[in-house]
């Protein structure tokens, strides 16, 4: 009988040391033959908007009419899953906007994507304002740690309404000292 297949999804707020964490994480279990790919969810909607000509940046996927966003959404996360071996899948939990925040998963991307894991990535509120602050490579708003502290709990109670959906567990992994989140990550995807 062949093994299923672990789809993972790893999500935390912009500022949290996600990317560092699963890059560490992925490291670290596929040296013990894990067979993990990463697969940068906007990045696989951004490919396939390109080759259907519908932009040419990667920021205007956000001005296209909702029905083809919807659309670009479901194959992305088909495309996904039908990759082969373990997967994770790199995304937001939610996005933050000025009329409230989004799902990063509506229901038939998580339909598609059939998740086994979870994996929310979160540090203090203040480190995270202050690691935005040190990031030049980026140009973000400047948030109040009181307004990093909502997107966090707001992604926790979204991430469980995702289990609720997927049948996912949902793990919870503090990034305050980089190495032991890491290792905390890469020993749930080996258990998850």
């Amino acid at each position: 009988m062949s093994k299923v297949a672990k789809v993972v999804v790893v999500t935390g707020i912009p500022g949290v040391g996600k990317t560092t964490v699963l890059d560490g994480a992925l490291e670290l279990v596929n040296e013990e033959g894990g067979n993990f790919s990463c697969a940068n969810y906007g990045d696989a909607m951004f490919e396939i908007v390109k080759k259907e000509g519908l932009a040419k940046k990667r920021d205007d996927m956000r001005k296209l009419p909702e029905d083809v966003q919807k659309r670009i959404q479901k194959q992305a996360a088909k495309e996904i899953s039908q990759r082969a071996g373990n997967k994770i899948v790199d995304t937001h939990c939610t996005i933050k906007t000025p009329k409230g925040y989004l799902p990063g998963l509506p229901k038939w991307v998580l339909e598609e994507l059939c998740m086994t894991q979870f994996v929310l990535i979160e540090a203090d509120p203040k480190e995270i304002a202050q690691r935005r602050n040190r990031d030049k490579s980026r140009k973000r708003d400047e948030e109040l740690e009181s307004s990093i502290s909502e997107h966090q709990e707001m992604n926790r109670a979204v991430s469980m309404s995702y289990a609720m959906f997927s049948g996912a567990s949902v793990k919870i992994i503090e990034n305050a000292v980089l190495k032991k989140a890491v290792i905390e990550l890469a020993e749930a995807l080996k258990d998850g």
